[in-house]
């Protein structure tokens, strides 16, 4: 074999066993990846690990009057710090928690009042949920997504108004009932229940 088809020999071996060593690293990731999701939960236990605070003392302060009325409206659960952690732990378990991030994003942009950070946080929000392969996409149609890309071109605390509205809509319809039947919350439920006896 001459030199020059050594060497092209050669950096095809190297090429290939780069791409091997590649693949098998990758695989590694992705094992990784599985195991944590496997480990994943729909427990009370979890929940209290996702509290902010110290969460025993959080727990103590949850009544059970409280936790009971989240069931009677969306809204109210998600007028309640501890209902929006719940929930937040809940679509964690369903990978879905970038629904309630953009949802909470939308109202905290609403209190913007300085018009030079409207734009900037207007086009934060825009690329981390709305825009197409967004790293956590909304699942919102085509039409509101044009909608709202044009909205941000002149941004005003409204712009994400009709988005935030379908995603408010598709969590009541869709997540918010299956939290109800949740372990999280039912768990949560029995433990405010328990403290009362």
């Amino acid at each position: 074999m001459d030199d020059d088809n050594q060497s092209v020999s050669d950096h095809t071996i190297g090429k290939d066993l780069q791409n091997a060593r590649t693949g098998q690293r990758q695989n590694r990731g992705m094992r990784t990846r599985l195991g944590c999701l496997s480990h994943k939960s729909d427990s009370c236990s979890d929940f209290t690990a996702i509290l902010l605070d110290k969460p025993n003392r959080a727990l103590k302060r949850l009544s059970t009057e409280e936790t009971t009325r989240w069931a009677d409206s969306f809204d109210v659960l998600l007028s309640h710090k501890y209902g929006v952690a719940a929930f937040r732990a809940f679509l964690k378990t369903e990978f879905s928690e970038e629904n309630l991030e953009f949802w909470l994003a939308c109202e905290e942009f609403k209190k913007t009042r300085s018009t030079a950070k409207l734009a900037s946080k207007a086009q934060r929000i825009f690329e981390e949920f709305v825009d197409v392969q967004a790293p956590r996409e909304v699942n919102i149609d085509f039409q509101t997504r044009e909608v709202t890309r044009r909205n941000i071109q002149e941004p005003s605390p409204s712009c994400f108004d009709q988005a935030q509205g379908k995603i408010h809509s598709l969590m009541e319809k869709d997540s918010y009932p299956r939290f109800l039947r949740s372990k999280i919350y039912t768990d949560l439920l029995s433990q405010t229940q328990r403290r009362l006896s």
